[in-house]
C-alpha cells in the first residue's frame, strides 16, 4: 500500500473522470497472462492486489490504479548462440554466406520457438491520481516505467493531458540555497545525505552519506560552484525521502509512528485496513506535495 517512490506529473486540465467512469475505461485493458507466443503483456490489475476486486480504489476524490506486466525471460546469449549454430549449419550446407535479412528472419523464428519454454516474470506499478491537486504520482523510480503506465492509461481514457512536474526555479538552485543559507522551510528537516554536481564537465560529482550537511566540508564544494541535485529530507514526523532535481522523490519511508495511526483498525478485516491506510497515505502525500510546491517556489505553468 505504502508508496516507495514518486515520479510526479500534473494535469494541464482538471481531471474530471469519476470512479465509475475510470473503472469502466480500464476494464477494456485488463491484464491477461502471456500466451505461449507472447513476449510480454501489460494491463490493469486490481488496485488493492489479491484482496481487491476492482481496478480502481477511490477515497475522497483520490484514485489508486495498478498495472501488471508479464515478460518472457529469453537471455540474449541463448538467442545469439542458437542463431550462430543455425547460420553456421546453413552456410555449410549451402556453401554461401547468409544475408543480414535472412539472419533477422532466422532470429525471429528462434525466438518464437523458445518462447513457449521461457520462464516469465511479473511486476506491478501503481499510480495515485490526486484529483483535487491535479497530480499523478507513479510509484516507480524509473521514468520509463512510469511513462509505460501513463501510456496505457492514456489509451484507456482516450487522452491524458499530463506533463512532468516542474517548478518556476530550478530545484538544484533552491536546494543549494537551503544549505548555503542554512534556511530550510519549517515543514522540512535536512537529513545526512546529499549529491552535489558541478555544471562543468570537469567538475565531477560528490556524494555525502551520514554527513552533517551544514559543515565546512560540504559548504566548500558549494562555494566552488557545485549544486545540490539530491537531498535527503524529512517531512514533519511522517515521511523521509530523497528529493531530486528532476522533482522526483525516491526512497519514501513512512515512519512507524505515523503508520500506527491506523492500529485501532486492526487486522481482522484486511480490506478495511488497506482502505484506512490508503486514506492516511493520500492525506499525508497531499500535505507533502502542497508543502513542497510552496517551498520550491511554485509550479511552472507552461
Amino acid at each position: 500500500m505504502w508508496f516507495k517512490n514518486l515520479t510526479i506529473y500534473r494535469f494541464n486540465k482538471p481531471f474530471s473522470v469519476d470512479t465509475e467512469q475510470l473503472e469502466s475505461s480500464l476494464e477494456a485493458f485488463t491484464f491477461s497472462p502471456c500466451s505461449s507466443q507472447d513476449i510480454s503483456k501489460v494491463g490493469f490489475s486490481n488496485a488493492l492486489g489479491k484482496l481487491g476486486q476492482t481496478l480502481v480504489h477511490s477515497a475522497n476524490g483520490n484514485h489508486l490504479i495498478s498495472i501488471t506486466k508479464e515478460e518472457k525471460l529469453l537471455p540474449a546469449q541463448v538467442i545469439k548462440e542458437a542463431l550462430e549454430d543455425k547460420v553456421a549449419q546453413l552456410e555449410d550446407q549451402e556453401n554461401r554466406k547468409i544475408t543480414k535479412k535472412e539472419k533477422d528472419s532466422m532470429k525471429d523464428e528462434i525466438i518464437m520457438t523458445l518462447l513457449p519454454r521461457a520462464f516469465s516474470r511479473r511486476s506491478q506499478i501503481r499510480a495515485l491520481i490526486l484529483s483535487q491537486q491535479n497530480l499523478v504520482l507513479v510509484d516507480s523510480s524509473s521514468a520509463t516505467k512510469a511513462e509505460e503506465l501513463l501510456a496505457l492509461l492514456r489509451k484507456a481514457l482516450g487522452s491524458l493531458p499530463v506533463i512532468p512536474l516542474s517548478f518556476t526555479q530550478p530545484i538544484e538552485n533552491t536546494l543549494t540555497n537551503w544549505l548555503t543559507e542554512n534556511s530550510v522551510p519549517a515543514a522540512f528537516e535536512v537529513q545526512d545525505e546529499a549529491e552535489l554536481k558541478s555544471d562543468s564537465d570537469e567538475g565531477g560529482i560528490v556524494r555525502f552519506k551520514q554527513q552533517e550537511l551544514f559543515e565546512e566540508e560540504v559548504l566548500a564544494h558549494l562555494e566552488t560552484g557545485k549544486q545540490v541535485h539530491k537531498l535527503a529530507l524529512h517531512f514533519g514526523n511522517s515521511i523521509s525521502f530523497v528529493l531530486q532535481s528532476d522533482a522526483s522523490m525516491k526512497r519514501l519511508k513512512f515512519s512507524e509512528e505515523f503508520r500506527a495511526n491506523n492500529d485501532d483498525v486492526g487486522n481482522e478485516d484486511p480490506l478495511a485496513k488497506m482502505d484506512a491506510d490508503f486514506a492516511l497515505m493520500c492525506g499525508e502525500l497531499s500535505a507533502l506535495l502542497d508543502s513542497s510546491i510552496q517551498a520550491l517556489g511554485g509550479i511552472e505553468e507552461n
